[in-house]
C-alpha cells in the first residue's frame, strides 16, 4: 500500500531523478542547476556538478543515488537523515558524504538553504530513486 509519505517521496524523486545526462531537474521546493559535467572516473560512470537551493521549509523524501553524492553547505541550514548514521543538523560550511545506494532525506530550515553537490553517478541512470 502506497502511503501518502511514500507516495510524496516517490512523486519527489521521479521529478528530480532525471537521468544522469546534464538536464537540470526541478522538483517542487528543490531545483537543481548542473553547473559541469563530465565522464567519468571510470567507464560507465558521469561526475556531475550542481548548484542545489532548497526552499524555506521544504523535506526532502527518503531517496538514493546510483553513486557518491557530496556535498558543501553554503547558505541556509538542513537536518539530514542517513540510514545507518542518523539524523544531524547541517550548517554553512558542513561537507557530508552520501555512499551510493545509502537513503537519505533531509528537512530545510526557515530559510533557502543552497548546497555544492558534486554526484558521481552510473551513467543513464536516474540521479534519484525512492527509498
Amino acid at each position: 500500500m502506497l502511503t501518502r509519505r511514500g507516495f510524496a517521496a516517490c512523486a519527489l524523486c521521479a521529478v528530480a531523478g532525471f537521468a544522469a545526462t546534464g538536464a537540470e531537474a526541478q522538483t517542487p521546493g528543490i531545483k537543481r542547476t548542473v553547473l559541469t559535467q563530465t565522464d567519468g572516473p571510470a567507464d560507465g560512470y558521469v561526475t556531475i556538478n550542481a548548484r542545489v537551493e532548497i526552499e524555506p521549509n521544504a523535506v526532502v523524501g527518503r531517496h538514493t543515488h546510483p553513486g557518491v553524492e557530496s556535498a558543501y553547505l553554503l547558505d541556509g541550514a538542513i537536518e539530514l537523515s542517513v540510514d545507518g548514521q542518523g539524523t544531524r543538523p547541517v550548517r554553512p560550511g558542513d561537507a557530508f558524504v552520501i555512499p551510493r545506494d545509502t537513503p537519505h532525506a533531509a528537512k530545510n530550515g526557515p530559510a533557502t538553504t543552497t548546497l555544492a553537490a558534486t554526484y558521481i553517478v552510473e551513467k543513464g541512470k536516474p540521479l534519484a530513486s525512492p527509498a
